[in-house]
């Protein structure tokens, strides 16, 4: 079964566009790398009554919405091999030091085995 990298993550509204071409890259990098897809999600159903919403979990603040999203491995071992190559790509490294346009502190983040795909 595949791999899933998850995030969930506050942007401000105003960032939105270099959000997008930020991640745009970043997608492109993981797939050179070997990640089979990279999707990312902005919200707009976020609403929700009794449950913990994205943007609660992930501290979203006026002004900012949130992102959701994933990158698919063919398994957790090849997740580890792709992220550690992606970690000495020079333009990963490029992107840590552009000023920031969300506040990573507040990203969600987990690896996840699937266990049903359909």
């Amino acid at each position: 079964m595949a791999y899933v990298d998850g995030f969930v993550l506050p942007v401000p509204r105003k960032n939105l566009r270099a959000y997008r071409r930020l991640a745009t890259k970043a997608g492109r990098l993981w797939r050179k790398h070997g990640a089979l897809a990279v999707v990312e999600c902005v919200g707009e159903d976020l609403k929700v009554a009794k449950v913990v919403t994205f943007p609660r979990a992930a501290r979203a603040k006026p002004g900012e919405t949130v992102i959701f999203s994933w990158i698919v491995y063919k398994s957790r071992a090849q997740r580890d091999r792709v992220n550690a190559k992606v970690m000495k790509d020079p333009l990963i490294q490029s992107m840590m030091t552009m000023k920031p346009i969300f506040d990573s502190k507040r990203m969600v983040y987990g690896g996840f085995k699937v266990i049903v795909e359909g």
